[in-house]
């Protein structure tokens, strides 16, 4: 957070340093278990029941495509918060030229290294999916095959400082998110307020950062005052995490259709090759993420908690926030230009 507080350019370069960093341990451990690698033997170790095959051999999917589906909330995990890239929009030097190719680029990186490391990570000769299936921490065990223990733990310490890089980028956000809603009357006044020297959002960063501290903290105390485990928090964070995602990729998915039909004449410098059908397609993909995490009892208390919040936000929207709406700088700049 002080590292966002204090500029968006310091912010920015340790966020990449840290990144490509991760991303070189992770390319290292790809390429050293090439070698080691048998999908057949290993990664297709699992029979139809969840037991274990000893020697392998088993179908592609055990479990039928079901299981794909039931892991759609795991899936989004991976890509959660790419979303909020535009949210640099403002500190790009040619936001045009720069926003487009960012997140492609992003897309890619994580498209290209999701898929590496699940098949790769399964197929270890000594590891197996049915291992990493009952595994907290499944690319370690990849990393402890390969490179014993201690070697494992400080190349594994390496790459996940990754999400360090992440919780930079997202802490960015959030700030920038409490900061925009605050502008437009959304949120009290005073979450609008900057740094009169370094020009970054410091009360929104200090107030988004103290309420999730505050909920991550209770959480954590209250679930383990009655035996959950950490591992249980971890996904219930998750899911809850998920949740929230969806129902506002859904709005972001609705309000592209609606843009793509009222307006169709406003200036995109990006347009979409999956046009309207990308717009449905996102639509049926967060409906049956929502439709597999209401299903699963283990993390509904995590889904009922965002919408009884969810519930709060727009009671509070209703009753005072919906009455003193005003135009940002960059809504008014976009409707003078129409």
């Amino acid at each position: 957070m002080a590292l966002n507080m204090v500029g968006v350019a310091l912010t920015f370069r340790v966020t990449l340093v840290v990144t490509l960093i991760s991303l070189a341990i992770l390319l290292f451990f790809c390429a050293a278990a090439l070698p080691h690698v048998d999908i057949a033997r290993w990664a297709m170790n699992i029979a139809p029941d969840g037991s274990e095959l000893p020697n392998g051999g088993g179908s592609f999917l055990p479990m039928g495509y079901g299981s794909v589906l039931a892991c759609l909330p795991f899936a989004v995990w991976l890509y959660l918060a790419i979303e909020e890239l535009p949210m640099a929009a403002e500190e790009s030097v040619d936001p045009v030229r720069d926003m487009p190719k960012g997140i492609l680029l992003a897309l890619g990186t994580l498209i290209v290294t999701a898929f590496l490391i699940a098949v790769i990570n399964p197929a270890i000769n000594g590891v197996g999916a049915h291992r990493l299936a009952q595994s907290g921490e499944p690319v370690l065990e990849g990393f402890r095959a390969m490179f014993g223990g201690a070697g494992a733990d400080i190349l594994g310490l390496i790459a996940l400082s990754g999400l360090v890089a992440s919780f930079h980028a997202i802490l960015f956000a959030q700030g920038r998110q409490i900061f925009a809603l605050s502008r437009s009357g959304y949120l009290p006044p005073f979450l609008s307020l900057a740094h009169n020297a370094r020009k970054t959002p410091f009360v929104a960063m200090i107030f988004g950062c103290g309420i999730g501290l505050a909920f991550m903290v209770g959480l954590t105390m209250f679930s383990g005052s009655k035996g959950v485990t950490d591992a249980r928090i971890g996904g219930l964070l998750l899911n809850m995490a998920v949740f929230a995602a969806m129902l506002s990729y859904l709005s972001r998915a609705a309000a592209f259709l609606v843009l793509r039909r009222d307006h169709a004449d406003l200036p995109r410098p990006f347009v979409s090759p999956f046009g309207r059908a990308g717009g449905w397609i996102t639509i049926v993909i967060c409906m049956v993420t929502l439709a597999y995490q209401v299903r699963d009892a283990a993390f509904l208390d995590g889904v009922v908690w965002v919408v009884v919040w969810m519930g709060l936000g727009i009671g509070c929207f209703m009753v005072f926030a919906r009455h003193r709406l005003v135009l940002s700088p960059d809504e008014a700049a976009a409707l003078a230009r129409r």
